[in-house]
């Protein structure tokens, strides 16, 4: 499983990180069992009752779950979090929740745009990410927007959610957008998926030394902010002897 949290705009907000750590302690306890969507649903509601959480002024996630059974793997994601599946062909499979990408796109290719010309993440550059975020915010949980785990459980209803033999797969590999972005860029998944924790940690820290000595400014892999944060979790199933 993998969350990304958000800062809410609200100051009066709890931080992402305790949103977070409250999400994922009630998704354990609910995720090995029933439809992902209402565990999910289960969750956030509790979530919110817990911190005590307004929609539209609370912090946020992506959710990324990858469930393994006797006959299926079940993928899950809501938000920008990506997996990748591996299946015995040797194709593998993406799943992401890119509903975001589609939301105030002009704005979001300006400020990929100018990164790529080199003007880097000063001042001007967090007044585009400031108007983009303007202009996402009013589409956030509804219809002809975007979702995310936010304070809205019934965002649950719309994870993006697929469904393999669990015979047809190899591994998988779920990451937040900070390491997914690096995978792409250097077309590893198949080779990530092979990794154990010390050669997951050097690729991580691998990421992060190369967007600050060979991209600082973001002009070769445009993103919103020098250093993401990233997260990584590989599956392989012990069942078929990978």
């Amino acid at each position: 499983m993998v969350l990304d949290g958000a800062t809410s705009y609200s100051p009066e907000a709890p931080p992402a990180d305790e949103y977070v750590d409250v999400l994922l302690e009630a998704l354990l306890r609910r995720v090995d069992d029933g439809d992902l969507r209402e565990q999910l649903r289960a969750a956030l509601a509790e979530t919110v009752e817990r911190l005590g959480l307004t929609p539209g002024a609370a912090p946020s996630s992506t959710v990324l779950i990858l469930r393994a059974g006797d006959e299926l793997v079940e993928v899950a994601a809501l938000g920008d979090s990506t997996a990748v599946i591996g299946l015995q062909d040797d194709t593998a499979a993406r799943v992401s929740d890119d509903r975001l990408d589609d939301i105030a796109v002009e704005r979001r290719v300006a400020y990929r745009r100018a990164l790529e010309h080199g003007e880097g993440y000063g001042e001007a550059h967090r007044t585009r990410l400031r108007e983009l975020q303007r202009s996402e915010r009013p589409l956030r949980n509804r219809v002809g927007g975007y979702w995310i785990a936010e304070a809205e459980p019934a965002a649950a209803y719309e994870l993006v959610i697929r469904t393999f033999p669990r015979s047809t797969v190899r591994w998988a590999v779920l990451t937040s957008d900070g390491v997914q972005k690096h995978l792409d860029r250097l077309d590893a998944w198949s080779s990530a998926a092979s990794l154990g924790d010390g050669g997951l940690g050097r690729l991580v820290r691998d990421a992060q030394t190369w967007e600050t000595e060979a991209d600082p400014d973001g002009r070769r892999l445009p993103r919103s902010k020098r250093h993401d944060d990233k997260t990584i979790v590989v599956w392989r199933d012990g069942s078929t002897g990978e």
